[in-house]
């Protein structure tokens, strides 16, 4: 997945890139790429913060034991 996150990166900058002002261009950026890709990275992440949240938890019983 990280392949097409970057690939999708790359091509939404070309997009900002042809943008008429920078404004226009920066807006482009932020709402075609970090707003989705932050999203996406968020929910596919959800599995990975459990898994961490036991651990811990788990290492806190072992050291309360």
């Amino acid at each position: 997945m990280l392949i097409v996150a970057v690939a999708w990166i790359y091509v939404v900058l070309l997009m900002a890139l042809t943008e008429p002002t920078v404004v226009a261009g920066i807006m482009t950026f932020l709402l075609y790429c970090v707003v989705p890709l932050g999203i996406l990275f968020y929910l596919t992440g959800g599995k990975r913060r459990k898994r961490r949240r036991e651990a811990a938890a788990e290492a806190a019983r072992r050291k309360d034991q």
